[in-house]
């Protein structure tokens, strides 16, 4: 049915291979022949999740990041580590090391694409409960304080602005959805 909406690749080249990303330059043809340049980056896509305790508090995490130059307040997220990782064991590690919890159960709340414009970025989104505290492990380059924050308190501050991060303003309100807030 929207078959008059395809791109076909004719040929690419790699423009920039880094740790995390890599750009990549296509030349595509359009669906009335004509071709164009399609510029995207290659990302192994990641899994976050929303670590719920028992008095419906919600854990975050605080980090400076340097694209937006911020200190941001997200839900625990990282990025699959290997080609064809299952995200909810990503999510299960990611948990761990940066909030030191673990989970008892977790279930799947949806999966987003977060620049449709010009990644391939998926973020599989994930909300915990049953958590065990432990300690925190953060890999060596990341600095992370962790908060608690209770689930309406999140959604405000969603509504206000304190909360800006896409996946984690996602995920929260798919909870508080859930949770009838």
């Amino acid at each position: 049915m929207d078959e008059n909406l395809i791109e076909k690749k004719i040929s690419g080249e790699d423009v920039f291979d880094g740790v995390l990303l890599h750009v990549k330059k296509d030349i595509v043809e359009l669906p009335n022949g004509h071709t164009a340049p399609r510029e995207w980056i290659k990302h192994p896509g990641a899994a976050a999740i929303v670590p719920i305790l028992p008095n419906g508090d919600i854990i975050l995490v605080k980090q400076f990041r340097y694209p937006v130059n911020k200190v941001t307040i997200e839900i625990p997220a990282g990025k699959l580590d290997v080609e064809g990782e299952d995200p909810i064991a990503c999510a299960h590690r990611e948990l761990s090391e940066e909030t030191g919890y673990s989970a008892g159960k977790m279930w799947k709340l949806t999966t987003i694409a977060t620049t449709v414009g010009f990644s391939n970025e998926w973020i599989h989104l994930y909300a915990a409960e049953d958590l065990h505290s432990g300690k925190q492990h953060t890999d060596a380059d990341e600095f992370i304080n962790c908060i608690k924050v209770p689930l309406k308190e999140a959604v405000k501050m969603i509504e206000e602005g304190k909360i800006f991060d896409s996946k984690s303003i996602i995920a929260i309100l798919l909870v508080a959805k859930q949770k009838n807030l």
